[in-house]
């Protein structure tokens, strides 16, 4: 248990990095932005829904990588040219967290 909150911490560390209007203007970016591929609502578009049950089983290593490289061989673009790694890693716990979802 101890080892597992040892992982957490660089994540929480991190986050708690983004100031609260960061936060507001990455969560405005994620359903304009994102949204225009995942769906406004996020639950899917063109790009896949970014719902929290659907991303559980995602590591926030692989959702953040993904944010800041996209995948190649499908439409999602690269966003580091604007994103920290940091915010990238925000976005990724945010999209997990259920309560997202209420917003």
């Amino acid at each position: 248990m101890k080892y597992l909150l040892l992982a957490l911490l660089p994540v929480v560390t991190q986050a708690s990095e983004i100031t609260t209007q960061r936060q507001e203007e990455l969560i405005y970016l994620l359903h304009q932005d994102c949204g225009s591929c995942h769906g406004m609502t996020l639950k899917g578009g063109l790009g896949p829904a970014l719902l929290p049950d659907i991303l559980q089983n995602k590591p926030v290593e692989f959702l953040t990588a993904t944010i800041l490289f996209g995948r190649s061989g499908t439409p999602m673009p690269p966003w580091s040219f604007m994103l920290t790694e940091s915010e990238a890693e925000w976005l990724a716990v945010y999209l997990k967290n259920p309560k997202h979802d209420e917003k």
